[in-house]
């Protein structure tokens, strides 16, 4: 059992954004805790293409207005304000200043500014197509600096504590359902501990692992999704699933992010006999078009077509000197898979790849459950409606990451460190008499079945027949899994199971019950908001 003042549940952009802020006050103890050995891996380290500054001739206005129209009509307009006035400050103070990134720049030392997929002018900062990796690699360096932050690895968060379900005081139950830590699995020791926190952090990443294809790590399960919506959490826009359109196609290579960014420095996609079709689709935008439509057009084109891939020519549109210096990793992956980007075009395919929907917060990132608070990808802001506007995401968890830890101080300024008052209410993790070791083989099949029907049933294009078969079969996945689960000593590969096909339950009836096509959510059975089928 260990106590602290906040514990921060993932160890991305966001999470580290929130430890960072709140360890500014050195009476505050903070817990950063992270599934994974290397406290860098999280969907942060392969974010290629940037983070949002402020253009050369940019403004709040112009940023959120770019950002309300990718969103489809479904994005806030106070969180796209809150992003584009306070997350250029927050870029230079976080980033630049304490975690001391350098981002590219021009001759005259400059920032060299990018562009994006709807974006209405140059404003995305990039270290080469690394900036995801550049960004954790200095964020986990600050927080290694910081005495009042301790960064826990291989620990897997399994559930919540929450009053008045972990209470053993009845009287609780005529109380508001309240967070008090979290129930954690130590990987190495194979036991489960209790951390209690006054308040708790949600910063677990994305769920793209629930689609056959991905461009996510294989910790993007959807744990902190899943155990907020079983601690009874509200979640909204969950069936608001973006598709990056272009993910390498190559044998052994599947998943591999190819940035958007290739895009905006003049790729076009073309058939795989060299016929460009974005026009088709996008008349003005064509090949810069918002991620869903670029990501269905590339479906539709497939399906009728029956290509296994369409093409991405940046060869023909920069120099070769260029390509290496501004795509260096996209470069040397495609290279290794056999594919010189250089004087070839790069076989993509669409992949799930960003969940604009999560928990419900608010604009300090509290959720409904008290002393909760969800930040980065497994919250939902508000900010990107039914379609994330390009290199937004690392700005989100900047922005929010700061704006909970303010909430936080303010709410705890009051409390001595390492205080809580019942944790001897709190049952410990009982696993006696369970014997049966959890089987590998199948929590592997129970994924890829549950992978198979979320990229076939609840992909790109979604109709009801679909969508009921779907919540049929991963109803009877999840009975299945839930006995597994409460019948076999825990692992975090059980523990992912169980919390993937809770998620796959969740965006599938979400998907079911909204039935107007919006952003990246695509009814084949009724006609999108706007009145056309494709975009």
């Amino acid at each position: 059992m260990q106590n602290t003042d906040v514990l921060v549940i993932g160890c991305g952009v966001a999470g580290a954004a929130t430890a960072l802020a709140l360890a500014k006050n050195l009476n505050r103890h903070v817990i950063v805790m992270t599934r994974e050995f290397d406290p860098q891996e999280s969907n942060t380290r392969y974010a290629q293409g940037g983070i949002i500054g402020r253009g050369l001739d940019d403004s709040a206005d112009i940023l959120a207005k770019d950002i309300l129209a990718a969103g489809a009509g479904a994005a806030s307009p106070k969180a796209a304000r809150i992003l584009a006035e306070e997350g250029p400050l927050i870029l230079q103070q976080l980033l630049v200043e304490q975690a001391g990134i350098h981002f590219d720049s021009r001759s005259d030392g400059g920032p060299e500014y990018g562009i994006e997929a709807a974006h209405s002018c140059r404003r995305v900062l990039h270290v080469g197509d690394g900036t995801g990796q550049a960004i954790i690699t200095g964020l986990i360096a600050a927080m290694r600096k910081c005495p009042n932050i301790s960064i826990l690895s291989n620990v897997t968060a399994v559930d919540l504590i929450t009053f008045p379900h972990h209470s053993r005081n009845p009287l609780e139950t005529y109380q508001p359902v309240s967070c008090h830590g979290v129930y954690a699995f130590d990987r190495n020791e194979r036991t489960v501990h209790r951390y209690f926190s006054a308040a708790t952090v949600l910063a677990t990443g994305g769920i793209g692992r629930i689609y056959r294809n991905t461009t996510n790590p294989p910790g993007a399960r959807g744990d902190g999704l899943a155990m907020a919506h079983r601690a009874g959490a509200r979640i909204e826009n969950a069936e608001y699933v973006q598709f990056h359109p272009t993910s390498l196609y190559s044998p052994g290579a599947e998943g591999f992010l190819i940035s958007e960014a290739v895009r905006g420095e003049g790729g076009v996609l073309l058939t795989p006999d060299g016929k460009a079709f974005m026009a088709d689709y996008s008349p003005v935008w064509k090949d810069l078009a918002p991620r869903d439509v670029v990501a269905r057009a590339i479906h539709h084109q497939m399906e009728i077509n029956g290509y296994s891939y369409v093409l991405l020519d940046i060869a023909s549109h920069m120099q070769e000197d260029a390509i290496k210096a501004r795509f260096p990793n996209i470069y040397r992956k495609c290279l290794a898979a056999g594919i010189d980007i250089t004087k070839e075009s790069i076989p993509v395919v669409p992949a799930a790849h960003y969940f604009c929907g999560g928990v419900l917060v608010d604009e300090w990132g509290r959720s409904s459950i008290e002393n909760l608070y969800a930040v980065g990808e497994n919250s939902c802001t508000g900010l990107h409606g039914a379609n994330r506007l390009a290199s937004t995401s690392l700005m989100e968890g900047l922005v929010w990451g700061k704006r909970a830890a303010g909430h936080i101080e303010q709410n705890l300024k009051d409390l001595p460190p390492f205080t809580f008052a019942s944790s001897g209410d709190v049952p410990a993790w009982d696993e006696s008499g369970l014997t049966a070791e959890a089987d590998a083989a199948l929590i592997q099949g129970d994924m890829q079945t549950i992978r198979n029907i979320m990229w076939h049933y609840v992909g790109l294009e979604r109709n009801t027949e679909r969508l009921s078969r779907a919540i049929r079969e991963l109803r009877h996945l999840w009975s299945e899994i839930e006995t597994f689960y409460r019948t076999t000593k825990l692992s975090d590969g059980l523990i992912g199971l169980r919390n993937a096909v809770e998620v796959a339950l969740i965006v599938a009836r979400s998907a079911l019950h909204n039935r107007q096509s919006r952003g990246c959510h695509y009814r084949v059975d009724s006609v999108a908001a706007d009145g056309d089928r494709l975009i």
